[in-house]
């Protein structure tokens, strides 16, 4: 099956990865605005945590099978596929980071990007 892209801003493809986080209860999911960022590397973080492997694997998988269905688009590259702990899934203008609790602890995405516009997603 070939993927057919889709024309979709970085707004609307970061609105399609939180769906799909959410379809498979991906919790305490933020968005970064990176925008108004001078040399951020995207428009927009995605970041949600996991409860364990299994469940970083079902949130992968959904969110590249919806961003794929709704977009046509896949990642570009993913990042820590094999351990779990953060899974780095780019989109290029939208970058998915996903945890296990521990490890989204220690690295503080969140604050690292402060500046960033945020917004906080209901579970």
């Amino acid at each position: 099956m070939s993927i057919k892209p889709v024309d979709v801003n970085s707004q609307t493809l970061s609105q399609l990865v939180v769906k799909a986080l959410q379809d498979k209860k991906g919790e305490d999911i933020v968005i970064l605005d990176l925008r108004g960022i001078a040399q951020a590397v995207a428009d927009f973080f995605v970041i949600a945590t996991g409860s364990s492997d299994t469940h970083l694997q079902a949130l992968m998988d959904s969110v590249e099978k919806t961003v794929a269905q709704e977009a046509g688009q896949s990642p570009w590259h993913i990042e820590g596929r094999e351990r779990k702990l953060w899974v780095l899934m780019d989109y290029v203008d939208v970058v998915v980071h996903l945890f296990q609790r521990q490890t989204r602890e220690y690295y503080a995405l969140e604050e690292l990007w402060a500046d960033a516009p945020t917004t906080f997603v209901e579970d």
